[in-house]
C-alpha cells in the first residue's frame, strides 16, 4: 500500500447519505464520492480498508436516530459508518498491521489509535469480526443465561444476529431451537445449515411449544406470539426491532407493540433490552470460544461477501429488502 501512496494514489472514495428516503432506501439514496485522500494527525492511523460491515439500523439513524444510543443520526451529505477491517498504512502502529475500526464505507480512514482494535489470530479468518457473533453471545450469556434443556426461539432467525444465535446456544446448553424468517428458502438453511429444529414464517406466528429464552431481533406480533408461547419464568433479551426498521410505512426511529401485561404478570416473564453498552468484559471470552468453535466446524460465520465499494448501495438495498442470509461484508 505504501507503494500505491508513493506511485501517486491521492484519492479515496466513500458512501455518502445523498437523500433521506421516506419509506425503505434505495441505491439513489447513497453517493459513491470520490475526494482527496485523508491525512492522519498526531495520535492517528490511516488506515486502508478491506472489509465493512453493512447493518440494518442504518435505516434508523437515515430517519433521525434514537436518543440514548451510541450511534448518531446521519445527514444528507454525511458519510456512512460501520464495523470495518483495514490495514495500517502510516502512523503510529505498525504498518500493515489489521486493525477493527468504526469508520467503514470508505476506502481510506483516519483512525485514532485509541479507537482501534489490532487483530490477532484469535479468530481463523478475519472477516469474522465483522459477525453479529458478539451481540449473540452477549444475549445469551449477559442478558439472559441459558439453562441446560431450554427451548429457545430466536425472531429473525436468518440474519447477522440469528445464524449465530441459534448455533451458540446449541453450544451453551440449549435443548431446543425454533427461529422465525419470511421465506422458505431462508428457512431450510436455517433447518440444514445453523441447527434450528423448527422455523415458523412470518404472517403464520403460530408457536406450538412453550419457550424457556427468547432472543427478540424483530419485535412486533413476533414478540406478541412469544408472550404467548412463554413458559412460566421464561427469560427475554430484546437486541433488535426490525419490524420497524424494515417496514417503507414506518421511520424506523420507533418500534411499537402491544402487550398483554396479565401474561407478563402470571408468567413472570423477565424483559431485558440489550444495548452495545452492554457488551463490556464479554469481547475476550466471546472471541475465544468463537474461534475455537469456528476451528473445530462446530459454528460457521454464515455471511455473503459483496466486492467492489461502488456495489455497497446496492449491498445496504438488497440487506433490508431481505434478500441474504447472515451479515452482510463488503471487500474491496
Amino acid at each position: 500500500m505504501g507503494q500505491e501512496l508513493a506511485s501517486g494514489m491521492t484519492t479515496s472514495r466513500e458512501v455518502r447519505l445523498a437523500a433521506v428516503p421516506e419509506g425503505l432506501p434505495t441505491p439513489e439514496h447513497l453517493s459513491v464520492v470520490e475526494g482527496p485522500l485523508p491525512v492522519p494527525g498526531p495520535g492517528e492511523v490511516l488506515v486502508r480498508n478491506r472489509f465493512f460491515q453493512v447493518f440494518p439500523a442504518l435505516r434508523t439513524l437515515f430517519g433521525g436516530g434514537v436518543e440514548g444510543t451510541p450511534f448518531p443520526p446521519l445527514h444528507p451529505g454525511d458519510t456512512l459508518f460501520g464495523g470495518a477491517i483495514g490495514e495500517v498504512v502510516e502512523g503510529p502502529l505498525p504498518r500493515g498491521a489489521l486493525i477493527s475500526h468504526w469508520l467503514g464505507w470508505r476506502e481510506f480512514a483516519v483512525v485514532p489509535v485509541e479507537q482501534c482494535v489490532v487483530l490477532d489470530d484469535t479468530l481463523p479468518d478475519p472477516v469474522a469480526h465483522l459477525s453479529q457473533g458478539l451481540t449473540a453471545f452477549a444475549a445469551l450469556t449477559r442478558a439472559v443465561e441459558i439453562k441446560p434443556g431450554d427451548t429457545v426461539f430466536v425472531s429473525g432467525g436468518a440474519g447477522a444476529v440469528g445464524s449465530l444465535a441459534a448455533q451458540y446456544a446449541k453450544r451453551l446448553g440449549a435443548g431446543r431451537v425454533i427461529g422465525s424468517t419470511g421465506s422458505a428458502w431462508k428457512a431450510d438453511r436455517m433447518r440444514s445449515e445453523f441447527g434450528y429444529d423448527a422455523v415458523v414464517l412470518r404472517g403464520d406466528m403460530q408457536l406450538d411449544e412453550g419457550i424457556d429464552v427468547f432472543v427478540d431481533n424483530v419485535g412486533g406480533d413476533q414478540l406478541t406470539a412469544a408472550i404467548t408461547a412463554a413458559n412460566d419464568g421464561a427469560r427475554f433479551v430484546l437486541v433488535g426491532a426490525l419490524s420497524s426498521q424494515l417496514s417503507p410505512d414506518h421511520p424506523g426511529t420507533t418500534a411499537f407493540t402491544e402487550v398483554d401485561l396479565l401474561q407478563l404478570i402470571a408468567k413472570r416473564i423477565t424483559m431485558r433490552g440489550l444495548s452495545p453498552l452492554d457488551y463490556a468484559g464479554a469481547q475476550g471470552e466471546w472471541a475465544e470460544r468463537f474461534g475455537a468453535w469456528l476451528r473445530s466446524g462446530e459454528v460457521t460465520f454464515p455471511h455473503t461477501r459483496i466486492a467492489g465499494i461502488e456495489n455497497a448501495p446496492r449491498a445496504l438495498h438488497e440487506l433490508l429488502s431481505g434478500q441474504h442470509v447472515g451479515a452482510v461484508i463488503v471487500e474491496f
